[in-house]
């Protein structure tokens, strides 16, 4: 489990293909001291699993679904990833709860300084299957990114970003256009579910059976 407190910006070494798989390597100063082989580590919102590790990188196999249903199709080397690695159970809890699952790719609109103002507007596009589980003032992870949605109009998400997020992430190498790993807050989806199979209980005990008779 992560926090979306991005720890480190790290950068794209290499993207080697071998068949359907493909073998990112990214290099790091700080989290790869801490890494051994097998450890999990947010790699821009996924959660991936460090099978090489050097003195100043690391690597992880990328399984085919991974590729095509992330904002990696756009990775490139020297492209910046925001990194994490998992919450320690001793740890102070920031942010929300992000597990590195990616739930769909959104789009980058727009990410502009405001007028007057030190801080920046990121529009971003969300998949049209994720807008009921966001809302505003709510939770939502951008590449890895705890963030606090502004407001959301239709599949346009706007959220404000201060200097240290932009100064810390990836966000400012993001250009319109690029698509950015979302994973909206995983309480939306168990309390959707929750309500789901209530009114499911519900309507089933309100059927009436042979002779009108409730079931």
């Amino acid at each position: 489990m992560f926090t979306g407190i991005i720890e480190e910006v790290g950068h794209v070494a290499s993207i080697e293909i071998k068949g359907q798989q493909r073998r990112l390597t990214v290099v790091s100063s700080k989290l790869v001291r801490e890494l051994k082989q097998g450890d999990s580590i947010s790699v821009s919102g996924v959660c991936l699993t460090a099978v090489d590790i050097s003195r100043d990188s690391f690597t992880c196999d990328l399984a085919q679904e991974t590729w095509l249903r992330t904002s990696f199709s756009r990775l490139k080397p020297e492209a910046l990833v925001n990194l994490e690695l998992p919450m320690r159970a001793s740890g102070r809890f920031d942010g929300h709860i992000v597990q590195g699952h990616v739930d769909g790719v959104g789009t980058v609109i727009s990410f502009d300084q405001v007028p007057d103002g030190n801080d920046y507007l990121l529009k971003i596009n969300v998949p049209s299957e994720l807008t009921r589980y966001i809302v505003a003032k709510g939770s939502l992870a951008i590449e890895g990114i705890s963030l606090t949605v502004a407001a959301i109009d239709g599949p346009q998400v706007r959220v404000a970003i201060i200097p240290h997020t932009s100064e810390v992430t990836n966000l400012r190498s993001l250009k319109p256009g690029n698509p950015l790993n979302l994973e909206v807050d995983v309480i939306a989806k168990y309390v959707e579910k929750m309500i789901g199979a209530e009114k499911a209980k519900n309507g089933h005990l309100g059927e009436a059976g042979p002779g009108g008779v409730l079931k």
